[in-house]
């Protein structure tokens, strides 16, 4: 099991998101600055070629308010994935990634699908589910203050703009959902202090023994020893 100083902070907790971000806006200046459209990489539903899109899409975005709306949620969920799941963190990328692609390519409309979108709305239900699971009271805290910051996200996951890839917005929330309830991890063990452990012996605590049965102050308490052997 770990402990609690598993949350610690560690660089790479930001710094791995942050690289991810970077990677995608040098994808994109690549497009603007050579004249070269990448949308043909992207998810096309039913289509064989389209499920090479599952792995390329989350790197392709169609214009800089795309790719401006998605950097800042990439980096924060993705900071908070690493941080809180850092044993799951691989897993959760990974199989997050190649499921809401599949179920992109599934259901969505015959049109490209591009963008990270996906990816967040994955991040998004699984660190609010994983952590309403775990019942941790660490990790609920995390979940609702997911939701306080992003929980407007969920009007994306239905048909309310044609532009918006609501298919993949869907996908991506699904499989979230899905891989909060099959990954399992185990649970950070809160810090216990010595008075809250099963072998605690309050005769023993140096404070405590300063007051009596009655629970008055006793400023100098009989030590230890002299407890055990009363001179008679």
């Amino acid at each position: 099991m770990q402990d609690h100083k598993d949350f610690r902070f560690s660089l790479t907790t930001v710094l791995y998101p942050f690289l991810f971000v970077v990677l995608v806006w040098t994808i994109y200046w690549i497009q603007i600055r050579f004249a070269y459209d990448f949308t043909g990489y992207g998810i096309l539903p039913r289509k064989l070629p389209g499920l090479a899109g599952i792995v390329c899409s989350p790197f392709l975005h169609g214009s800089v308010k795309h790719l401006y709306n998605n950097s800042l949620p990439l980096l924060i969920l993705g900071s908070m994935l690493l941080h809180f799941y850092r044993q799951q963190s691989l897993k959760v990328l990974l199989y997050g990634t190649l499921l809401s692609g599949l179920l992109t390519w599934g259901i969505g409309r015959p049109a490209y699908h591009i963008g990270a979108s996906g990816l967040i709305y994955m991040l998004f239900a699984f660190i609010f589910f994983k952590g309403i699971f775990t019942r941790h009271y660490r990790l609920v805290a995390l979940s609702l203050l997911v939701v306080f910051v992003y929980g407007s996200m969920l009007w994306y996951v239905f048909p309310i703009d044609e532009e918006i890839s609501w298919e993949g917005h869907l996908s991506g929330f699904l499989s979230g959902l899905i891989l909060a309830i099959c990954i399992k991890g185990s649970l950070p063990v809160p810090h216990k202090y010595e008075w809250e452990k099963e072998d605690y012996d309050e005769k023993n605590d140096p404070f405590l023994r300063h007051f009596d049965d009655e629970g008055n102050f006793v400023e100098n308490p009989p030590s230890q020893e002299d407890e055990e052997d009363p001179v008679s």
